[in-house]
């Protein structure tokens, strides 16, 4: 298999073999990792380093192993604002109030990173997520979190409701601000995730992760993200510490129209964070060209269908797919088509009804929806006859092996 075509291996699952396919997709997201076999070593315990283009994982280490998020978790936050500002429920001139128990537990008093937003003051929307995503103010998250959900604890079962409607199963939050909780618990790989998702949704509001500085109450504080000032075309996101996890930090940087996005976690010092971030920064932007392996409208492969007046139905996904290869490299791509089927008619042009997953070694690069391409009507009596018989064959074979 080449580089450029890999070999799609086309697995038709009945749904009694529902819960085998849930776990043969797990197991492509958590198979063991060979960092050496990825051309980079990161000190850090956990990292992950995204292509937004191509969404393929350039780098992984411990990516769906769970910890501790620190003030990260503020990029959640951030969703929750930046979709109801996308609702229409509230605007960067709503004003929210810093009740007494923001103030007492996130504001100067409480001795951690705070807006220093004073006690029953309002504050525009447009000011608090600044406070938040600038000077990661516990404060302003918790004035958020009361303002939108009522109470904090409310407002954090809306953030993992939200990461959830993304795909993103595994990330957990207690509040908004990142504080520790033994059950708040992110992955690298769904960080990266969600901030592709907030910098491709939201641009506008995203442009605050790349200011500098923000001034309030009098005070003037530094963007805590050290990417920024290093010249390497940093524009976010966030940074985190606390004793649970570490020093962590996601970042974006932008060179020659290429955009990486890099997590980091569990470093001993904020200095650490930094220079590990770059590191895998640069070495993405250095070390890796785009690959086509599918053209735009291509069909990338079949599933059956049970049922239908066709047997089976071209896939294809919504425009090009590629992934980013090691510059040079003759290294071979291994692809498989996954979906729960036989497929059901009717079954729709354009439905979401399998997933494209490619892996590099043991580095999974891509994952895809895939999606019908074309309608399949019901077959005639006699078909769908044939179709029973078959389903009912590969039953009784399933029994005999024991794989009910």
């Amino acid at each position: 298999m080449s580089a450029s075509k890999p070999d799609i291996g086309r697995e038709r699952r009945a749904p009694a073999r529902l819960a085998w396919v849930a776990l043969l997709c797990l197991g492509a997201t958590l198979s063991p990792l060979s960092v050496s076999a990825q051309g980079f070593q990161s000190s850090a315990p956990y990292a992950v380093l995204l292509d937004s283009g191509t969404g393929a994982v350039l780098y992984e280490k411990a990516a769906d192993e769970l910890m501790a998020p620190a003030s990260m978790a503020k990029i959640a936050t951030a969703l929750v604002a930046f979709e109801e500002i996308a609702q229409g429920r509230l605007t960067l001139d709503s004003e929210v109030t810093i009740s007494e128990n923001a103030w007492r537990k996130g504001g100067g008093v409480s001795g951690g990173s705070t807006m220093f937003a004073q006690l029953n003051s309002r504050v525009k929307l447009s000011d608090l997520l600044r406070g938040i995503i600038v000077q990661s103010g516990n404060d302003a998250s918790i004035a958020l979190a009361e303002a939108i959900s009522g109470n904090e604890a409310s407002f954090a079962q809306l953030m993992t409701q939200r990461v959830r409607a993304l795909g993103l199963p595994h990330s957990v939050f207690r509040n908004s601000t990142g504080m520790g909780d033994p059950a708040q618990k992110v992955t690298a790989r769904e960080l990266a995730r969600l901030s592709d998702h907030i910098i491709k949704t939201y641009p506008d509001l995203y442009r605050i992760f790349g200011e500098r500085e923000f001034l309030w109450n009098k005070i003037r504080q530094q963007n805590r993200n050290p990417l920024l000032a290093m010249e390497i075309g940093a524009d976010g996101l966030k940074t985190g510490n606390i004793d649970e996890s570490g020093f962590g930090l996601v970042g974006s940087a932008v060179q020659a129209g290429q955009r990486l996005i890099v997590v980091v976690n569990g470093l001993k010092t904020g200095r650490d964070r930094g220079l590990e971030a770059r590191k895998l920064l640069e070495w993405g932007f250095r070390s890796f060209e785009p690959r086509q392996i599918f053209a735009p409208g291509e069909i990338v492969g079949e599933a059956s269908v049970f049922g239908g007046a066709k047997g089976r139905v071209g896939l294809k996904a919504k425009g090009a797919v590629s992934v980013l290869l090691p510059r040079g490299s003759g290294d071979r791509l291994s692809a498989r088509i996954v979906y729960t089927g036989p497929l059901r008619v009717p079954v729709q042009e354009g439905a979401q009804v399998a997933r494209l997953l490619v892996t590099r070694g043991e580095v999974k690069t891509l994952d895809v929806p895939l999606y019908a391409a074309e309608t399949v009507v019901a077959g005639d009596l006699q078909s769908r006859a044939l179709d029973a018989l078959l389903e009912a064959a590969t039953g009784w074979v399933r029994k005999a092996l024991g794989q009910s």
